[in-house]
């Protein structure tokens, strides 16, 4: 194996900075603010809800395969996206009415391509997502608490949040083991696939981006927290130009 003095999951890191230009840095930044607003929020869990299902359901199809082996015990979170959607939308809706939009209907096309052609590759998905999942997920818990504790927010503290709330799993425990089988598996790939995994890995963040940016109102929370922080800064900073010009006079 190639570059085996660095494992394969760093492989993957490093390959996938040169996704992180710019403009996805501010993709991701509006969406870690935007996304302690209720309204955000639910459609950002509806939103990925349909990619976590399709991967949890592939792994399933392919539990006797390498794709299989990523199905790490306590990582599966497709129960509590589901708790989440039914408590901001309703049961009745989100199971009789609810229909995927176009840009995670293509998100999902798009796995499906790769579980019938090349299902070693939906591995890429897997690993970055999950990691994702436990690593933020847990980041916009907090920040979710704390708004909900100053009475930023609609929802009740603790609900509507089920998909991030860990409570009970050994976090740490689960991001290693999935780690440690994420370069186990990929010992035992050719190079040429694991060179497609890196490359796969890529498309993870750009179709991440592509889909956030058509979560409804983003855009507009960032412009009321912005208008908030200003009505509150404007003021401190005349009040010190004030009292530094009266010291000085």
């Amino acid at each position: 194996m190639e570059n085996n003095e660095v494992p394969f999951t760093k492989q993957m890191r490093i390959a996938t900075r040169e996704i992180h230009d710019i403009s996805d840095a501010l993709i991701n930044a509006k969406l870690g603010i935007a996304m302690t607003d209720d309204e955000v929020w639910k459609y950002g869990i509806l939103y990925f809800y349909e990619v976590f299902k399709y991967m949890e359901e592939a792994m399933t199809r392919l539990e006797h395969t390498l794709v299989g082996d990523l199905d790490i015990p306590g990582i599966r979170r497709v129960s509590e996206f589901e708790k989440d959607i039914e408590y901001y939308f309703g049961a009745e809706w989100f199971r009789n009415e609810y229909r995927p939009t176009e840009s995670v209907q293509e998100y999902i096309d798009h796995l499906a391509e790769l579980e019938k052609d090349e299902p070693h590759l939906l591995m890429a998905f897997i690993y970055h997502m999950y990691m994702g999942l436990f690593s933020g997920g847990q980041i916009l818990h907090k920040k979710r608490q704390i708004e909900a504790k100053l009475r930023l927010r609609t929802a009740q503290p603790g609900q509507g949040e089920a998909v991030t709330n860990f409570e009970g799993k050994n976090v740490s425990n689960i991001k290693r083991e999935m780690t440690e089988m994420m370069n186990k598996i990929a010992s035992q790939l050719d190079e040429v696939t694991r060179r497609k995994l890196i490359e796969e890995s890529k498309n993870v963040f750009r179709m991440n981006n592509k889909m956030v940016k058509t979560i409804p109102g983003t855009t507009r929370v960032i412009v009321r927290k912005m208008v908030k922080f200003s009505l509150f800064v404007i003021p401190v900073i005349i009040g010190m130009v004030i009292a530094k010009n009266r010291y000085l006079a």
